[in-house]
């Protein structure tokens, strides 16, 4: 399995490959042999290297790479889309830094709010400084203010507000309170992302796959559950794209990238199979045997589809002085040949 992501005493900035955890008390520490001093204060890091550029991501355990181990216990690692995002944008955005500020287990309201996934946050190290992991988000961009210093940040949530249904026999009431919380949430946090962000930002959230559809295969679901599910996550979706579309904020396409609506029959492992539920055991965890069961995170293919999502909906970064001097014109999104 991959290696695990190092805890985050407050969110993680990662230079080169390496990790460094920021916290208060922390007064500096010499990256890349000197060339950059990042500071921290009270959680937020200030980058003193003149020209440096970051990616802010804000999620839940989809944005810290969260896969299951052979044991089926979760570890964050350095494969999620996250990574994969990183890696891609380097090629035009020389020493693009990554601050990456998720928390698995969040729902847009503790997103929000900090109020709420106390157990998880506190034994993943959450950031949480100023409340909230979007308050530790909005700290960091008011601290970053030079036009493109943030050329990119991105957002995963609203899948807890969901998956935390599955395991009722009646999911409906809990699944509408989700729906109604997205509706709620989404809009403030997306206008204070928007807000915060300096000049030249680009600003994409993402669009949420089916996780009760693994449970058809990994541990048995009833059809009625099912179908609630189904419209829960298309009626999420709706409120992700309206309010990106309204907000100025990009959408990745991602249900559409796991065949989430699509209801039709394909053959899958020699039977005829729902389209969605197909796609969804190929590229998650969620219709594993025991121990792993029904784990709804992606698997590294997963995740390069997310990136993908995700690198269709922004494109190529403006590049950096360092990229452009003697370099060659990054290529389209279109032009990249990441499978997916």
């Amino acid at each position: 399995m991959p290696a695990h992501r190092p805890n985050r005493l407050g969110a993680t900035l990662r230079i080169a490959g390496r990790t460094t955890r920021r916290h208060a008390g922390l007064v500096s520490a010499l990256l890349l042999l000197g060339v950059a001093t990042v500071t921290a204060v009270t959680g937020t890091a200030s980058a003193t290297a003149g020209g440096a550029r970051y990616y802010l991501a804000l999620g839940d355990s989809l944005s810290t790479g969260f896969q299951p181990t052979l044991r089926g216990e979760g570890i964050e690692t350095h494969s999620g889309y996250v990574d994969d995002i990183l890696a891609r944008e380097r090629r035009a955005a020389s020493g693009l830094q990554l601050v990456d500020v998720g928390c698995p287990g969040d729902t847009t309201t503790s997103l929000r709010s900090g109020i709420g996934n106390d157990p998880l946050a506190l034994r993943l190290h959450c950031d949480r400084s100023g409340g909230s992991q979007l308050q530790a988000a909005l700290t960091f961009l008011r601290t970053h203010r030079r036009a493109g210093e943030v050329p990119l940040i991105t957002l995963d949530i609203g899948i807890n507000n969901l998956n935390r249904c599955a395991a009722l026999a009646d999911p409906g009431p809990c699944l509408r309170a989700g729906e109604d919380a997205i509706t709620t949430d989404l809009p403030r946090i997306l206008r204070a992302l928007r807000a915060a962000a300096p000049a030249g930002a680009t600003l994409a959230a993402m669009t949420l796959y089916d996780t009760y559809l693994g449970k058809v295969a990994a541990d048995g679901a009833t059809p009625t559950a099912a179908r609630a599910f189904l419209a829960a996550y298309r009626q999420a979706n709706a409120t992700i794209i309206a309010d990106d579309a309204r907000l100025g904020v990009r959408t990745a396409e991602v249900a559409g990238a796991f065949h989430t609506g699509d209801t039709g029959s394909v053959a899958w492992r020699g039977r005829a199979t729902p389209a969605n539920l197909a796609r969804t055991c190929t590229l998650t965890w969620a219709c594993s045997p025991p121990p792993i069961g029904h784990n709804i995170h992606p698997d590294a293919r997963g995740y390069r589809v997310i990136a993908r999502a995700f690198e269709l909906a922004v494109g190529r970064l403006v590049p950096s002085a360092s990229s452009r001097q003697g370099g060659t014109p990054p290529r389209s999104p279109e032009g990249s040949s990441r499978a997916g």
